[in-house]
């Protein structure tokens, strides 16, 4: 069994369209469900997962899940990403020995399903690593969400985008954590972030010449553990909700499968609103209707 952290820290800021700020993605509501309470239904319901751990706005997440049940807990987000798991992390430490592993899950990817996450999982069962990260092809994904807008890498074998989850060893966390930092801080350096990776790596990358192995590799190496990346046949782990298109693509399709989906959602001048939002700082309390 493991343990899923969802991070929920993150803030949107165009969204809501009505240029009032940053709005925390915990809060942004999809039909009559919120986003994050996709991806908490679908964890809860998968076979490999035993505890979930939200790290985000701790005002929110109580407003957001007023009934919350045993598996559940929450833990104020930190000053980003990597600070929000290392406090989830905390929590998470009676409920997992180092061999058990981690689940990593963003907030915003409310297409996920427990048959997308049990998959992915499952194929990590058979393969001798320590960090795996799901990957998705170009054509997997448009041909099931056609419309969305997606980041691609090409390797070798193909077109991919990555995908919104990441399942580690507890064990192997503390040596991994500075090399993502790095990486975090270098990525709006490209001279920096190349002498990091690699020149030769990203001339590989340039001439077409890089596969899915020497990208496996050079993390590895980098974070001196045994990484993997997995093909997953299901887009959605790499729908993610970024931006308005990406609000108008997910609608779309939940309308098509959540048999709980609002029939009717407010319209503005671009066709669609979303509804329901929380401010942080604002009704901590009870959720504030648009």
């Amino acid at each position: 069994m493991a343990v899923a952290i969802v991070l929920a820290g993150g803030q949107k800021a165009d969204l809501n369209r009505d240029k009032e700020g940053f709005v925390a993605e915990a809060a942004i509501r999809i039909g009559k469900r919120f986003m994050i309470e996709y991806v908490v239904a679908a964890l809860r319901q998968s076979a490999y997962i035993d505890r979930i751990i939200i790290a985000g706005p701790l005002a929110t997440l109580n407003a957001v899940f007023q009934e919350r049940q045993a598996d559940l807990s929450f833990v104020e987000g930190g000053d980003d990403q990597i600070g929000s798991f290392l406090l989830a992390l905390q929590t998470a430490a009676p409920f997992c020995q180092e061999n058990e592993r981690i689940l990593i899950v963003a907030a915003d990817i409310p297409l996920l399903t427990t048959e997308s996450i049990d998959d992915f999982i499952g194929m990590c069962q058979s393969q001798d690593a320590q960090m795996f990260y799901p990957i998705v092809t170009k054509e997997t994904n448009e041909s099931k969400y056609p419309g969305s807008v997606r980041t691609y890498v090409t390797l070798q074998e193909g077109t991919f985008t990555g995908g919104n989850l990441i399942l580690i060893k507890a064990g192997i966390v503390d040596r991994c954590i500075p090399v993502a930092q790095k990486l975090i801080a270098y990525r709006k350096s490209p001279l920096r972030l190349a002498s990091y990776i690699g020149f030769g790596i990203l001339l590989k990358y340039l001439c077409g010449a890089l596969s899915v192995k020497d990208a496996e590799e050079k993390v590895s190496s980098l974070m001196g553990i045994r990484a993997a990346a997995v093909v997953s046949s299901y887009a959605e782990i790499g729908i993610d909700v970024d931006k308005f298109s990406d609000m108008i693509v997910v609608d779309k399709y939940l309308r098509l499968t959540d048999m709980n989906f609002c029939d009717k959602i407010e319209a503005d001048h671009s066709g669609y609103r979303p509804t329901t939002l929380v401010r942080e700082g604002e009704n901590h309390g009870k959720v504030a209707q648009k």
